[in-house]
Order: structure tokens, then C-alpha cells, then sequence
């Protein structure tokens, strides 16, 4: 197939769906496909080159969130569906639903992901736990943009139970982002700085609904809290805030932006992995620790799919709070042999989210979005809904 993939951001190492969308085409690439990006960035052999989209006033908070949005040129954008025999499309913002547009009027099949929870959006206004706010912005993602299509991509079974409940009329498509292979068992000594002490990681965007606020304070309640070293592996626009709150512990959190390799090399020295963040649609950085072998401690907020990971209770916390957080660690960093066990079994079970296994559902979704279109269907007529666990998903649809 000739695939577009239509993103506003792509070459970035700063945001999940930019890099869940480079291993997508990585893979596909792999199996034969033709892969070619409509983006912000210069033309080359695999990118149609879109400008910045500039906005008065805004673009710092823009570009403090990890985002830009791209321009839509006509000129380039026709040129890009025209070479594609299938679009798939990344973010419900103006670039998607212009191109959507062209694409409909050449008679082209598409596919789209949902991979922006509302709260991501509002959570930066101070309002990400006002019901009436995120459910406006569902009703206009999904009046605007996704009922145009018949085959949406969500990254678990969670986003895509909460689109079916309002009233999303896409086929669903609960299909895990997936890791890569180098993500496995992995262990080594610490390093000379870091001997003595007890690690724990988070891997994300420094943003408020990530709430690395409540790990930093979960250490103050710690039996082991002159030990631990805390790790943030991200940037965003809480960074300030966390260094100051983080001045306060007898050991100052480490802030940093690390590569693949190297966050690797970090997450193989780490004791545990938290992740407190209070809205999140899969959280691949979680899977990516727990397969090197670390046991999570994760958020049981009901506005977040990473609580699905969780082997059982005494890998979840009470989403905000630092005290139940600390209680969770100080379980695990009383039970090492426990944790030692636990640890091989989170391992093994990171292997369901293989994304060699998640790219062969995606093809699966393409080509039943092209048969669609083939035939006249706005969807499929197959109820299925695919997981990454290749079983039917359990998804309520009242639509």
C-alpha cells in the first residue's frame, strides 16, 4: 500500500503520538508498505514538507506543550493525497480536517486515530476535571471530525469505550501503540552516583495532568525517603514548579531528556516505575518499563487506560494522593523478593504489547477501510473489534 500519514508534528522526540507514529512507519516500511508523511518540516523522499502555522500571542504556550500546528497549503496537501491510496490521519486539528476534505472529494479511503483526550487540552486551562468542558470538546472532535470516518484507531480498550458512550459512530479500533523489541529484561549495577540510593523513574511530558507533583510529595511520606533519588525523564511547562518542589527532598530530582539508548540504560538501574498521571489514554512509556523488568506503581484515576496494566492492587495508588503513593512504594521496597518475583512476571506480560503485533492490526484496519470504501460502506459491517491481545474487545457500543 502507499500510505500517508497525515500528523502535524512528526519529527519530534518530545511527544507520544509523534513517536508512536515514526515506529508505525518504521514498521510498515519493514513489511513492504510505502510510507510518506504530510507534516511540518522540508520535502524529502519521504515528507511532504508543510510551514508552522503561525498564531499571535500563542506560540510560546504552543511550543511549551510540545506542539506546533502545520499551515494547510493547498498546493502541497493535494500532492500528498493525490501520490496516497490510503490517509490516515493523527490529530482532530485544522490540517486533518482540510485534508479530509480533499481526500473525500479524490475519492481516497482514510482512517483516523484518536490520540488527544480532552483533558490533555484543558487540563492546561486549570479545567481538566470540569465534566462539562472535556464533554464539549469530545461532542466537537467528534461533530467535526471523527464521524467523517468509518474506522477510528484508538490506543485501548478504555478511549474507546469513552467514545462509544458518546455517541462516536466510527467503527472502533482498540489497538495497543506498541513497543519495540529492545524493550526487554534488562538489569545492570548503578552507577557510582547512584549507589546507596533507591531509584524510581517517570517517563513524560512535565505538564499538570501528569502529576509528577504528587511522586515528589509521595517521597516526604516514605519510610525510605532519605534514599530515594527521583528520575524525570521529560520536558514541558511544569518544569520550573517540579524543580522547586523537588529542591525540597535530601535528594533533588533528576530532570532530563534522554534518547532511546539512554533511557534504556536509566530504566535498567531503576528499583520502581511510577506513573501518577490523572488522564491518560495508554501511557507507552509505562510498558516500556515494566518489559526492562521494573514493577509499576500506577494511578487508579478513572480518567486513565495505564491502570489496566496492573497485575493486580498493589500496583495501583489513589489518583492525587502522595501518602497512598508512598504507602505503595514502601510495600514494594519492604518485599524485595516479592518485587524480584513480580518483576519477571510484568516482563512477561509487556510481551501482549509487541508492536510488530499492533502494526499487524493497523494493516488489518486498512484494509477493511479500503474494502469499505471499495464497496460503498461507510464501515464494515463486521462488529469485531480488534485488541492487541487479538481477541474481541469488550467495547459497550450503545451507539
Amino acid at each position: 500500500m502507499k500510505i500517508l500519514f497525515v500528523i502535524d508534528i512528526f519529527n519530534t522526540h518530545s511527544n507520544g503520538t509523534s513517536i508512536s507514529a515514526q515506529r508505525f512507519a518504521e514498521e510498515l516500511r519493514q513489511r513492504g508498505h510505502e510510507v510518506r508523511i504530510l507534516t511540518i518540516g522540508e520535502d524529502s523522499d519521504t515528507i511532504f514538507g508543510l510551514k508552522e502555522l503561525y498564531f499571535p500571542f500563542f506560540m510560546n504556550i504552543i511550543h511549551k506543550h510540545g506542539f506546533m500546528y502545520a499551515k494547510c497549503e493547498e498546493k502541497t496537501i493535494r500532492k500528498a493525497v493525490e501520490w496516497a491510496e490510503i490517509v490516515h490521519f493523527f490529530f482532530p486539528f485544522f490540517l486533518t480536517n482540510y485534508t479530509k476534505k480533499m481526500v473525500d472529494k479524490m475519492g481516497k479511503p482514510s482512517t483516523a486515530a484518536f490520540h488527544v483526550q480532552p483533558q490533555n487540552i484543558t487540563s492546561s486551562l486549570l479545567t481538566g476535571k470540569v465534566n462539562w468542558a472535556n464533554n464539549l470538546i469530545y461532542k466537537i472532535f467528534r461533530d467535526v471530525t471523527y464521524n467523517h470516518f468509518g474506522h477510528v484507531h484508538v490506543p485501548s480498550q478504555f478511549m474507546g469505550n469513552e467514545l462509544i458512550k458518546r455517541k462516536y459512530t466510527a467503527k472502533i479500533h482498540a489497538i495497543s501503540n506498541g513497543i519495540q523489541s529492545d524493550f526487554k529484561w534488562m538489569k545492570r549495577p548503578k552507577d557510582p552516583e547512584f549507589e546507596g540510593k533507591i531509584l524510581i523513574m517517570m517517563v513524560g511530558r512535565l505538564t499538570k495532568e501528569k502529576r509528577q507533583d504528587i511522586l515528589v510529595n509521595a517521597v516526604n511520606y516514605s519510610k525510605y525517603g532519605d534514599r530515594i533519588q527521583l528520575i524525570f525523564a521529560g520536558t514541558g511547562p511544569t518544569d520550573k514548579m517540579l524543580h522547586r518542589l523537588g529542591q525540597k527532598l535530601k535528594n533533588p530530582p533528576i530532570f532530563g531528556y534522554y534518547d532511546k539508548q539512554e533511557l534504556m540504560d536509566k530504566l535498567s538501574q531503576c528499583d520502581l516505575y511510577v506513573h501518577a498521571s490523572d488522564m491518560e489514554s495508554e501511557a507507552i512509556s509505562c510498558i516500556e518499563a515494566f518489559a526492562t523488568g521494573l514493577v509499576p506503581v500506577i494511578s487508579d484515576s478513572e480518567l486513565s487506560a495505564t491502570k489496566q496494566f496492573a497485575l493486580d492492587e498493589r500496583s495501583l495508588f489513589r489518583a492525587g494522593d502522595p501518602k497512598d503513593l508512598a504507602r505503595a512504594i514502601d510495600y514494594w521496597l519492604d518485599n524485595p523478593e516479592e518485587k524480584a518475583r513480580m518483576e519477571k512476571v510484568y516482563a512477561e506480560s509487556a510481551k501482549n504489547y509487541d508492536i510488530e503485533h499492533s502494526v499487524t492490526l493497523f494493516e488489518k484496519m486498512l484494509h477493511e477501510a479500503i474494502a469499505d470504501h471499495n464497496q460503498g460502506r461507510s464501515q464494515s459491517a463486521d462488529p469485531i473489534q480488534y485488541s492487541v491481545l487479538n481477541d474481541p474487545m469488550t467495547l459497550e457500543h450503545t451507539a
